[in-house]
């Protein structure tokens, strides 16, 4: 009789962690994009955050001027996004954005690698792109 094979354990959701230059300034940034504040220590002057909508979360810390942000496009050409936000509807959310007057870094497209969406950047550079495969 063979042997049952094991079952993995399931994953669930993925936060990337941002050190950012001003909490609270970056806190602003992504309320606009319809993230909610889930966290803020101390609460009137954060040094560390945490922001998410639905199953995507971000967590923001300011290590001061001598840990500065390093976005990854900053690192190399070849590596544009420092998060991968996925989204059923692209298109609606973009309409949603736009609407609200928000700044895209790269509109809406299909790109080459066969993935729909758009790429909206923070005040310290990061960059996230929101979409979904073809």
């Amino acid at each position: 009789m063979a042997p049952l094979a094991k079952q993995k354990a399931a994953l669930g959701t993925i936060s990337p962690f941002f050190i950012v230059r001003d909490v609270s300034d970056t806190i602003a940034h992504y309320r606009r994009l319809g993230f909610e504040l889930r966290f803020a220590e101390p609460r009137d002057a954060p040094f560390f955050a945490i922001v998410g909508r639905g199953g995507a979360q971000i967590f923001l810390k300011a290590l001061g001027e001598e840990v500065p942000p390093v976005p990854n496009a900053g690192r190399h050409r070849f590596t544009a996004w420092d998060g991968f936000v996925y989204v059923d509807e692209p298109d609606a959310l973009a309409e949603e954005y736009e609407a609200d007057g928000i700044a895209f870094h790269v509109p809406i497209r299909n790109r080459d690698d066969g993935l729909r969406g758009f790429e909206i950047a923070d005040p310290d550079g990061y960059v996230l792109f929101f979409g979904r495969p073809l």
